[in-house]
């Protein structure tokens, strides 16, 4: 028996409904690589968390996520085109802005997300450092490029602070000299350098930490950047990343310890207790801080901004000054319900 034409022709349309999608392409998605401040350690699960989660594939963008070897290196990636978005040291991004005011492709900060610097000072007790006046006249270290040695001017300003002598060394020597007592004290970011001196056999009690927040340095830390290309050709996907970014996060800052999985997964040899540590801290000290609870996770005070840039201008004796409203913008921060990610309070 023949079917009735109106049958055939639905077949017909059903048939090629069926064989146009079995040879039609994927939904493309957009792809965004973005580089890290540094290795595959703990704070680096807030960003692969959506990646393992499938969160920003949901929201349409093909991420790869790389590791870093500094804030400096990072800015300059982003700024090449190399990479399209990374995660960078505010102050490494502001410097960049006022000694390169001709370069055509300056990043722009589009979220916070270290509200706090980490950098701090840290000595051994029985160097009878127990306070910034301590340092007058002491031999620190660190590598030229770290974060806290290039912002020290303004901790010495707020503390009174002269007579510093520096050494300059790679990375992994800065708390192996300052064990053997080839310097005094260091700077470096907390969460990493106290870790760093436990492996060295060093006791935690015997830690003297002196962070720059809690001792009149309110600047701000790490920051997620964007390239001006991919602001103004793509914003959607600047958002869609932040959006996506923002779940993992939450997710991540709920409970830190099973996300150290996805750090694992990038770096098969770090100790898995240790980046637990680490991230617990990173969180606390400067994710969810006392200053980011009263601003809001992921947006900036304009007064402190402002400050900032004036601060780093004079510490770092850049070519121009830097001008705030260049290096960021609030035109991708999302709603507050959305930025309400930050875990309770303990």
């Amino acid at each position: 028996m023949s079917l009735p034409s109106f049958t055939r022709r639905a077949l017909l349309a059903a048939g090629l409904a069926v064989a146009t999608a079995a040879t039609a392409p994927a939904f493309a998605q957009t792809p965004i690589k973005f580089q890290l401040d540094w290795r595959f350690e703990g704070p680096a699960a807030l960003f692969l968390a959506s990646q393992a989660k499938g969160y920003y594939k949901a929201a349409g963008l093909d991420v790869t996520i790389d590791a870093g070897n500094g804030s400096g290196g990072t800015v300059t990636r982003v700024a090449s085109g190399t990479y399209d978005m990374g995660f960078a040291d505010l102050a490494a991004l502001m410097e960049f802005h006022a000694n390169n005011p001709d370069a055509p492709n300056k990043p722009v900060a589009v979220l916070m997300v270290y509200n706090n610097t980490p950098a701090a000072v840290l000595a051994l007790k029985k160097s009878g450092i127990k306070s910034p006046a301590d340092l007058n006249g002491k031999k620190l270290g660190a590598p030229g490029f770290d974060a806290g040695r290039k912002a020290f001017p303004i901790f010495a300003k707020a503390n009174n602070i002269t007579g510093v002598q520096w050494t300059s060394m790679d990375p992994p020597l800065r708390e192996t000299m300052l064990v053997r007592g080839d310097i005094e004290a260091i700077t470096g970011f907390s969460f990493t350098s106290i870790l760093n001196l436990e492996a060295r056999g060093v006791k935690t009690d015997d830690i003297v930490v002196l962070p720059y927040p809690n001792h009149g340095v309110k600047l701000y830390g790490n920051v997620i950047i964007a390239t001006p290309k991919l602001i103004k050709e793509n914003p959607a996907a600047v958002k869609a990343f932040i959006s996506a970014f923002l779940k993992g996060a939450k997710d991540v800052m709920a409970n830190p310890d099973p996300a150290i999985d996805y750090v694992k997964a990038r770096d098969g040899i770090i100790d898995v207790a240790l980046e637990r540590r680490r991230l617990r801290m990173a969180i606390d000290a400067v994710v969810a801080s006392p200053d980011a609870r009263a601003e809001g996770f992921g947006v900036v005070n304009g007064g402190r901004l402002a400050l900032m840039a004036s601060q780093v201008s004079d510490a770092f004796q850049t070519k121009t000054r830097i001008n705030p409203a260049t290096v960021w913008t609030d035109a991708f921060i999302p709603g507050k319900a959305e930025l309400n990610i930050l875990p309770p309070k303990k």
